[in-house]
């Protein structure tokens, strides 16, 4: 969803399942304006979402992007995906912003996680 360059660097922690992923990974065209505002109110927009669980973000120095959304179940996946601002900025994306990209949707049914104390 953004470049995440002030994120710190580690990743959601586990969650019990059941839960659901959002895998968004993207190629982005040179065509960049307004990218940053817009992707910065979709932040905004999907931690508002009740069941929200978080996001991970990279980005490899050759250009694809891959964005994975945590939802608690599919209402707020749902409600996420309907959203209006988001459906808009799903088609600016697909006008300007994007040269491809690639959505997976996935329950989650096995999540455990390790943290070097």
């Amino acid at each position: 969803m953004s470049d995440h360059s002030d994120a710190p660097v580690a990743p959601i922690g586990a969650f019990e399942p059941p839960y659901y992923v959002a895998v968004f990974s993207t190629v982005r065209t040179q065509e960049q304006d307004g990218y940053r505002e817009t992707n910065a109110r979709m932040e905004e927009l999907v931690r508002a979402v009740p069941g929200f669980l978080g996001m991970d973000h990279a980005q490899t120095p050759g250009g694809l992007g891959i964005t994975v959304g945590y939802f608690r179940d599919a209402d707020a996946l749902a409600q996420w995906r309907t959203n209006e601002e988001h459906r808009a900025a799903q088609r600016r994306g697909r006008a300007e912003w994007y040269e491809s990209y690639t959505l997976h949707i996935a329950k989650v049914e096995r999540s455990h996680g390790y943290t070097r104390g």
